[in-house]
């Protein structure tokens, strides 16, 4: 892999230039943008939106909400399991980064020295968006056109290849769903637990009213036992 062609003869590499062009020809306000939300901000989008959904589908509650509570929890941790398997992969390919083999690129960050293939930020991105369509299309479809803004964005800021990019969403994708049958296998009887506890039901599960409910709801019932009681009698 680290023979690319040198020149724009290849596919990967023009489109890396042509995209990464318009970082050289943006005003500098709009670059250093553009490097903070491919390099944190729509990480932390992604972490807002899993958060979101596990509230929308907390207010829900319903029979399913366990198992729903449960497929957001594998949401990160399937992005951090495709991290750790694209540890191998990136030093089995050994695909040096754009910049070492190619000049004229405009470069936004600084400092990458490990291995280009695979992106680890489309990879996570898309990871939690996959997992996130399984529960919530809405937020699902959110996040997955985060994680294809953040794969433009690391193009764009002349650290990633676009096939780094691909390779990232295909890798996120494949742990995310192909593991999600074992992850909720294993998470969903923890969530059910927790939704059960004292301590943590509310992490599952909106609490439907409060406890003046609860003391109307006793009152009513005390009022009634009566009634019921003098009909027995009677």
């Amino acid at each position: 892999m680290a023979g690319l062609a040198e020149s724009g003869s290849n596919p990967d590499v023009d489109l890396l230039y042509d995209i990464n062009s318009l970082a050289r020809n943006a005003p500098h306000w709009l670059d250093r943008v553009m490097e903070y939300v491919g390099e944190y901000g729509l990480l932390l989008a992604m972490v807002l939106l899993v958060l979101g959904c596990w509230w929308s589908v907390r207010r829900r509650g319903g029979e399913g909400a366990a198992s729903a509570v449960a497929a957001l929890v594998w949401a990160p941790l399937a992005a951090g399991l495709a991290v750790l398997v694209n540890v191998p992969i990136r030093d089995f390919v050994q695909r040096p980064r754009p910049f070492l083999d190619h000049r004229g690129l405009d470069v936004l960050v600084s400092g990458k020295t490990d291995y280009s293939f695979v992106s680890d930020h489309a990879t996570i991105t898309m990871a939690m968006a996959v997992a996130l369509f399984v529960v919530d299309r809405r937020f699902g479809l959110a996040g997955i056109v985060l994680a294809l803004f953040e794969g433009f964005c690391r193009v764009y800021m002349g650290v990633h290849y676009p096939t780094d990019v691909v390779g990232g969403f295909a890798l996120g994708t494949a742990v995310a769903l192909l593991l999600s049958p074992l992850a909720m296998a294993l998470l969903t009887p923890l969530m059910k637990a927790v939704e059960g506890s004292a301590w943590g039901g509310r992490l599952v599960r909106a609490r439907r009213g409060g406890a003046g409910d609860a003391v109307v709801s006793g009152c009513s019932a005390g009022e009634r036992a009566p009634a019921e009681d003098r009909d027995l009698a009677a």
